[in-house]
């Protein structure tokens, strides 16, 4: 078990690398950036805000802002015909390892925005791995299973947050400067999602951006499978075992 003192020493070293880095670029203050999402709900949507998974993060412009680090031990699994977690946020160059805990063939795959890839079928107990060396966003789905979907959001930016159950976003550390700002919304249109981005100025003071309205247009993803077409399952697949 680690000790609290060398939780406070690690935290301490980490603190101070950040600080030397900043004064190495000149900053000597850093900014809290914050908003509110609010949801506009199309069609009736019942479910609140916390339902919906929102993430909102600042593609530098200006700022001299160290790209992140690839993280490591990242796995996106396949269990009860899920994926588990559904949306992932990580750094350009992360790994995603993709197990296959299901007592039966998965085929996942991506072909649209992000990283585009294609597992090919793989059985219980094996697992494929995926370098998101690009920043994108990322709609992964199984060719065999049309309920299964999730998102990675590579990133390659350290300012980013996830929305909280009220809808609260807080970004902590970023360095004064212009900013795109982005957002990605479960539920939300591409075009309505790029009618969000716009050019924001960090201050060195707490910055507030204010509400954020994402339009809610749909409950679940529709897609189709690798080929372009409908997906067909049968009762009693061949690529499950008897």
């Amino acid at each position: 078990m680690i000790s609290r003192y060398r939780l406070r020493f690690r935290f301490s070293i980490a603190s101070a690398g950040v600080l030397l880095l900043l004064a190495s670029a000149g900053v000597s203050q850093t900014s809290t950036v914050t908003a509110q999402i609010v949801v506009d709900r199309k069609g009736g949507e019942k479910r609140g805000a916390k339902d919906f998974r929102t993430v909102v993060w600042l593609e530098p412009l200006q700022a001299q802002v160290p790209a992140p680090a690839p993280e490591h031990g990242i796995t996106l699994v396949q269990k009860n015909k899920q994926f588990e977690p559904r949306l992932l946020v990580i750094p350009v160059g992360t790994a995603v390892e993709f197990p296959n805990h299901d007592p039966f063939f998965h085929n996942v795959f991506s072909l649209f925005d992000g990283k585009r890839f294609d597992l090919g079928l793989y059985e219980a107990g094996t697992s494929r791995t995926v370098h998101f060396d690009r920043p994108g966003i990322s709609y992964i789905f199984c060719n065999i299973h049309s309920q299964m979907s999730a998102v990675v959001i590579a990133l390659d930016t350290p300012y980013h947050a996830m929305a909280g159950s009220q809808g609260a976003i807080a970004i902590h550390g970023v360095i004064p400067g212009r900013y795109r700002l982005e957002v990605w919304h479960e539920g939300s249109s591409v075009d309505a999602l790029k009618r969000l981005s716009r050019e924001v100025t960090v201050n060195a003071a707490d910055t507030a951006l204010g509400k954020l309205t994402v339009v809610q247009e749909q409950a679940v993803v529709t897609h189709k499978n690798k080929y372009g077409r409908d997906y067909e399952e049968p009762e009693r697949p061949s690529y499950e075992p008897q």
